[in-house]
């Protein structure tokens, strides 16, 4: 049998070369391990390089900062230049968010939203009618208004204070004995001489006179717009008198923009009552007469509502006064603060605020530290301090007096009325049926609009001789003023033309400019010597000095070189104005 297999025979060294050939794997190339950055090593990896590129980081900030004020500074100039060709336009875009709006106020009591004021279904307020109601526990029974009837008497002046003749010169012992309550209380309250300026015409005393309720506002220095009254009831509208005063400013301003009193009177449902002379340099103190001593400009009327300028009145009338005074069986009704509750606190945001001069707030503030009033921030139950841009109130003798001696105190101190009003409250312990309502009943009363505008000072020439100014129309006839001319003998003299302070047109006697009056002397929040009251006072203060002095200008200039009052003046002034912050201007 043969066999097909073959044998091969294979050393050790054969096998070896077979193995020798058989390919290698490749090995792979391991990363070390400091290569790999893991997630809790980051934090680690960024503060590493914040360290060393920091002064980069910081550079590309600064560049980007500096872009963003360059962008803002210039949108801001866009805006002032847009505000100034059109003051009004942010202004008219508040009013048209909450001009005209009747909806509700609400709040959540115990866990329930309800209304901030309970107003009387529409049907039961077509039936409201005037409430007379006679208080025969009333501590006080009549007051007597004090009066002078001395027109050529001295101008009256307190030490350091704003009395005048409209207010009368109440002493430090009189404001005492004002607050001594008795049935039958003396007490200055305006109007004290007939020639103390804030002159009504006869018509229009005629229909104040008239008025058993009213709703009242004023805008003095063409400051504010007047807003017609919404909300109310056709039984309000036969009953109620809304009156809204203005002065010669404001009538001009409101012309200007086409808003003009109608034949009747009336503009909407507003009766315009134009004032003449008004009595303060200061126009929010005029702004006080009406607004504190509505029961002196409304004789014959029970209840009265006080509105600032800047609100727009929503409720009807009536409601509001049976919402607030009847059904609370109260004779005056006002706004809380809705920020602070002591008077000593809101000395101090007065100041912080430039509201007033850091002098006459420490004034006032010290005297009513002397008078022991505390710090508290509640008075017989009551938050102490009051915002007071509304007020509702029944005229009574005792919150007339109220009223009178609230005035008295804004007159002698401050215009700042929340200042005066926690003094006033707590010296006049008899008054208890007060109504301090909350923040969120006065926004369901009014349409808070805003001031729209600065108000304008009066300004009077008193006794400079002018210059022509460019823009204004001049001439060089003798002033019409008397006053003039018993300070200056010049025949010829440049004299801006004006009725009253007010520059009219060299041709027709008619108002050309709606906002410019000429002065001798101009404050921020008034004019000095602003009408022919004022005008007289002046001259009366200054006559005692130079009367021994030779007659006219040369002896009057000689009078004010020798003593050197024009550098005491002009020294005064400056300092004035750096304190105010603001730069010193004179024309």
């Amino acid at each position: 049998m043969l066999s097909n297999s073959v044998s091969i025979s294979m050393s050790d060294d054969d096998s070896n070369e077979t193995n020798r050939i058989r390919p290698s794997r490749t090995r792979r190339k391991r990363k070390k391990p400091g290569h790999r950055t893991t997630f809790g090593e980051l934090p680690r990896y960024f503060l590493r390089l914040l360290l060393r590129y920091w002064i980069i980081l910081v550079l590309l900030l600064a560049l980007g900062l500096l872009l963003f004020e360059s962008t803002r500074i210039g949108t801001k100039s866009e805006h002032s230049q847009l505000k100034k060709h059109n003051p009004d336009s942010s202004g008219n875009k508040k009013n048209e968010g909450n001009l005209n709006r009747l909806d509700p106020t609400t709040k959540v009591i115990g866990g329930v939203r309800q209304r901030c004021l309970k107003l009387l279904p529409p049907e039961e307020l077509e039936h409201l009618d005037i409430l007379e109601r006679i208080d025969s526990t009333s501590p006080v029974k009549k007051l007597v208004y004090l009066t002078g009837t001395d027109s050529s008497s001295s101008p009256v002046r307190g030490n350091g204070t704003r009395f005048n003749l409209f207010t009368g010169n109440q002493s430090f012992a009189e404001r005492e004995t004002s607050f001594q309550v008795s049935e039958t209380v003396s007490v200055h309250c305006g109007f004290f001489n007939e020639n103390g300026g804030f002159r009504i015409e006869d018509e229009d005393k005629k229909f104040m006179r008239s008025c058993q309720a009213v709703v009242s506002t004023c805008a003095f220095g063409g400051g504010d717009n007047l807003y017609q009254p919404i909300g109310m009831s056709n039984a309000s509208t036969q009953k109620v008198c809304y009156v809204a005063f203005w002065d010669d400013v404001t009538l001009a301003t409101q012309e200007a923009e086409g808003h003009k009193i109608g034949e009747n009177g009336y503009i909407g449902k507003w009766r315009v009552v134009v004032v003449k002379d008004l009595p303060f340099m200061d126009q929010r103190l005029n702004g006080k007469i009406p607004k504190m001593l509505s029961h002196r400009l409304f004789p014959e009327a029970k209840y009265s509502i006080w509105v600032d300028s800047k609100s727009q009145f929503r409720r009807d009338p009536l409601g509001v006064l049976d919402a607030l005074l009847w059904r609370t069986n109260s004779v005056l009704a006002i706004s809380e603060h809705g920020a602070r509750g002591s008077v000593y606190d809101e000395a101090k945001a007065v100041v912080r605020k430039h509201k007033a001069t850091p002098e006459e707030v420490q004034v006032q503030i010290n005297q009513y530290r002397r008078d022991k009033l505390p710090e508290d921030k509640r008075f017989n139950g009551k938050k102490a301090l009051s915002e007071a841009s509304v007020i509702v109130r029944e005229h009574t003798p005792l919150t007339n007096l109220f009223m009178c001696l609230w005035f008295n105190e804004v007159v002698r101190y401050t215009s700042r009325d929340q200042l005066s009003f926690p003094y006033v409250f707590w010296r006049l312990r008899v008054l208890k049926n007060v109504n301090m309502f909350p923040v969120c009943t006065r926004k369901d009363l009014v349409n808070s609009m805003g001031h729209v505008r600065k108000a304008k000072p009066l300004e009077f020439t008193t006794g400079y001789k002018s210059v022509p100014i460019n823009g204004l129309p001049s001439d060089h006839k003798k002033c019409e003023s008397q006053l003039f001319v018993r300070l200056m003998s010049i025949e010829k003299r440049r004299i801006v033309p004006n009725v009253r302070g007010r520059v009219v047109s060299l041709t027709s006697r008619a108002v050309s400019q709606a906002y410019i009056y000429v002065d001798g002397s101009k404050e921020d929040q008034g004019i000095r010597k602003k009408n022919i009251v004022a005008c007289w006072q002046h001259m009366r203060d200054i006559e005692g000095v130079w009367k021994s002095e030779k007659a006219g200008s040369k002896g009057l200039m000689q009078l004010l070189e020798r003593e050197s009052v024009w550098e005491k003046i002009n020294a005064k002034e400056k300092n004035k104005w750096v304190v105010k912050e603001i730069n010193q201007k004179k024309i």
